[in-house]
């Protein structure tokens, strides 16, 4: 996992930043939901809809935030004609084929 450590950089996502962060916070409630019905022992497939929901959720955001890599730091990187852009595009190639792994 690919870990750009300058803080200098305006993250490409940061116009979105209080969306993708009510976002995530309506997933960790999902999580806790999804706890509180394993603890009652709900009816497995209402969990498995629960845990659908949650993962098409997760799915929005991670698509979201490569979409914003792409659109970015993808595009900023090759402006700047460096070799810089090679590694944006390995990184948006290698969170794709995590994605889909992940589906």
């Amino acid at each position: 996992m690919s870990t750009d450590s300058d803080d200098a950089t305006e993250r490409g996502y940061i116009q979105s930043k209080d969306a993708y962060l009510r976002r995530l916070r309506r997933i960790e409630g999902q999580a806790r939901g999804l706890q509180r019905m394993v603890e009652e022992e709900k009816y497995c497939i209402d969990i498995l809809t629960q845990v659908s929901a949650m993962t098409k959720a997760l799915q929005s955001v991670s698509l979201g935030l490569l979409e914003e890599h792409l659109s970015h730091c993808v595009v900023n990187a090759a402006a700047s004609g460096g070799s810089d852009v090679d590694e944006k595009v390995r990184e948006a190639s290698e969170a794709i084929a995590r994605l889909v792994r992940s589906t």
